[in-house]
């Protein structure tokens, strides 16, 4: 069992800070003034216990975050992680345990469940994207097609369920798109005249990549020397042959693949023998993990 004590960091994959911002947020938008059912009905001195259940099989994220939010609530309630974020549980997993004040259990309840399933739901979808392409070298990364105001939790859920991150933020690298292509183009430059000017004058930490949907404009983007290629919305046979193109023409750039990636369809995706398959249904189609608090009066909980 993991004690409920305050730290300032669950580690390196996701800081106190960052928890401790999204729990408050999310509790003053649910408490608003006040629980005014448990504040009216429940008294004030009655004590209570609880567990989080899994009710289904998956991968488990955001357990540390639904700590902070009882801890939040209630400094003195007594919180027990029964598994870690990243583990695969079976239905009917006890995840946590909570003990102390009635009042304050069920006021941080639905807080606590919201980020659980959420980010559990984003794992757990995750992890069958990774098993998809098992043994094929593809890489599984996520978008940003985030939660407004989660991307950092809904990506440390991605990384629970064993995939990949890409971009966390639009400084993070050039990833020039078809607007982006748009504009340049309009601007009277030429795509390698455009990859050149963004070399010099960024620092070389920073990696540029060029999204192409057609051979046409994949030839552009070899004649610009990117780090990496991103072939969108491309048919598998399709994926194939710019794969040999690119390997032919540029042997060490980087190749990813998306556009309508479904765990139907990402196999074929990985064998055509891309680098990185990007999914934004990671973040922004995962089914809620089923999840639910026990909860005793006294004593202690299931």
């Amino acid at each position: 069992m993991i004690r409920g004590d305050r730290d300032d960091s669950v580690g390196p994959e996701l800081p106190g800070s960052v928890i401790r911002a999204a729990v408050e947020t999310a509790l003053a938008e649910d408490l608003g003034w006040g629980d005014v059912t448990s504040d009216t009905l429940v008294p004030a001195g009655l004590e209570a216990s609880a567990v989080m259940v899994a009710r289904q099989a998956g991968v488990v994220a955001g357990l540390e975050v639904a700590r902070e939010v009882f801890l939040a609530v209630d400094a003195s309630l007594d919180v027990e992680l029964l598994a870690r974020d990243g583990a695969t549980v079976e239905a009917g997993a006890a995840l946590l345990r909570v003990s102390g004040r009635a009042r304050s259990i069920l006021a941080g309840e639905r807080v606590a469940l919201n980020f659980v399933q959420r980010l559990s739901g984003t794992a757990s979808l995750a992890a069958r994207f990774v098993e998809a392409v098992r043994g094929t070298g593809a890489r599984i990364v996520d978008t940003r097609k985030t939660t407004p105001g989660l991307r950092v939790l809904e990506k440390y859920a991605v990384r629970c369920g064993g995939a990949h991150n890409h971009r966390f933020h639009l400084g993070d690298a050039v990833l020039l798109k078809d607007n982006h292509r748009a504009a340049i183009a309009a601007a009277g430059e030429t795509l390698a005249q455009a990859v050149a000017r963004a070399r010099a004058s960024l620092p070389h930490t920073v990696t540029i990549e060029i999204e192409v949907d057609t051979a046409a404009e994949l030839e552009q983007a070899l004649e610009a020397q990117p780090d990496a290629i991103l072939l969108d919305n491309m048919a598998p046979e399709e994926l194939r042959v710019s794969v040999r193109r690119i390997r032919q023409a540029r042997p060490g750039t980087r190749i990813e693949a998306s556009g309508g990636v479904t765990l139907l369809t990402v196999r074929a995706m990985a064998e055509t023998g891309v680098d990185l398959i990007s999914v934004g249904a990671l973040t922004h189609s995962a089914p809620a993990f089923d999840a639910s608090l026990d909860f005793r009066i006294g004593g202690v909980a299931p």
